[in-house]
């Protein structure tokens, strides 16, 4: 076990580990990101309807933090990014909590959303920077298993504070996100690599995004993540699925509960299972995984069947998320990382917003066997693209990487 630990976790720079502590005090404490529909409904007393937009725009808020939190890291730096985006997000957190009216707690909300999305980008860059690309899906399936530890945590301890005091739920969502700038800002040295050719600068300089939008491989990798994203969001649906088979609405809680448990007590074998296979092909695998998860559901027809489809597609989320993250690191150019990780993201909230939606049009419509089914379709064209896309992708990272050893060598030079 103590060899296990060590090839798992072992051999990491010690600014990693401090921003994998700030992942974990950070998602700790997300409590109004969790609770903010139930908090709308049963304290403030807003339509369920009204509460579903007021989240919407939390989504909304966050998909465009993104894009403007990598631009932000890129040209002035990781740590401002960071510590601007938390510090912010601290002071909406706190007023949301302390707003009644229904335009104010909207605004706020999107205001919320922007600054948490700011943060984002800059973070994963950091984690990217000081990481050698050897041990890079270590670390990044590290930082996810410290997001799925802290959320299962959160949502335990929120559902008690609402009954507490509603308002604990942001002012310590806030304490915890002042708490996560001061521990990066005392710990987490800048790593935004230093521009070495002019051609770089003149990207840098321009804070746009032309770069990303014109990369067509990233771009396709990106939709292709948003639509296998898609699918799991689309699990949202299960508690209808749940009732039309007679079966009460609180079985949920201990199916879905499957999905965290999974993660958090099976992510850390990951890394040793997937590393030596090819990057895309395995998400290629994960996809189908996930699709088959989900056309098992078709058939479920009580709480133990339905536990164990979540189990299956968890498997291939498990398998999906480190390696998606590994080729968003793998694809990105040094000088551009933070705006291609906020261009990334707008795939996971394409499918945030797209999955419950169009699952419920779907359901509503037909039936959610009809979605079950629709969604192992979707997943094996996921996986067919990804297949397709293994050879452009491999000639991008090869380009990057050419590009990339002179500048090494440069600096390497200058530092002996």
């Amino acid at each position: 076990m103590t060899r296990w630990w060590s090839q798992t976790a072992g051999g990491l720079p010690r600014t990693f580990w401090y921003l994998w502590t700030a992942t974990l005090i950070n998602r700790l404490g997300s409590f109004v990101a969790i609770y903010l529909g139930v908090y709308l409904v049963s304290v403030r007393g807003l339509s369920p309807a009204y509460a579903g937009i007021v989240i919407g725009l939390h989504g909304a808020g966050s998909a465009a933090g993104g894009v403007l939190g990598g631009i932000v890291a890129d040209r002035w730096g990781r740590r401002p990014a960071m510590l601007t985006g938390n510090v912010a997000a601290a002071a909406a957190a706190m007023a949301l909590g302390l707003s009644g009216h229904p335009v104010a707690i909207a605004a706020l909300t999107l205001l919320l959303g922007l600054c948490l999305g700011v943060a984002r980008p800059a973070f994963t860059a950091t984690v990217i920077d000081v990481v050698g690309e050897r041990d890079r899906l270590r670390a990044l399936t590290l930082n996810y298993w410290a997001i799925n530890i802290g959320f299962a945590v959160a949502a335990t301890v929120a559902g008690l504070l609402v009954r507490v005091q509603p308002l604990l739920l942001f002012a310590i969502n806030a304490a915890v996100l002042l708490g996560t700038a001061a521990l990066i800002g005392l710990t987490v040295p800048e790593s935004r690599p230093a521009p070495v050719t002019v051609a770089q600068v003149a990207r840098v300089d321009s804070g746009g995004l032309g770069t990303v939008l014109r990369d067509r491989v990233f771009l396709t990798f990106t939709a292709l993540t948003g639509l296998a994203w898609l699918c799991i969001e689309s699990s949202a649906m299960l508690p209808v699925a749940l009732q039309a088979d007679g079966l009460p609405a609180s079985a949920f809680g201990p199916v879905i509960a499957v999905n965290g448990l999974m993660i958090v007590l099976g992510q850390l074998f990951v890394p040793r299972l997937i590393g030596r296979f090819d990057r895309s092909r395995t998400v290629a695998v994960a996809v189908v995984v996930i699709g088959a998860g989900f056309a098992l559901t078709a058939l479920a027809d009580a709480v133990w069947f339905y536990a164990l489809t979540v189990g299956v597609w968890t498997l291939g989320e498990m398998l999906m998320t480190p390696s998606n993250s590994a080729l968003t690191a793998d694809l990105a150019p040094a000088a551009q990382r933070g705006r291609y990780q906020g261009v990334y993201s707008l795939g996971h909230a394409f499918a945030s917003f797209a999955g419950p939606t169009l699952g419920g049009l779907v359901a509503a419509r037909f039936s959610t066997d009809v979605l079950w089914l629709g969604l192992f379709g979707l997943a094996l064209l996921v996986a067919v693209g990804n297949l397709l896309a293994v050879r452009p992708r491999a000639r991008r990272i090869a380009a990057l990487r050419a590009a990339a050893a002179p500048a090494a060598l440069r600096e390497a030079a200058a530092l002996a």
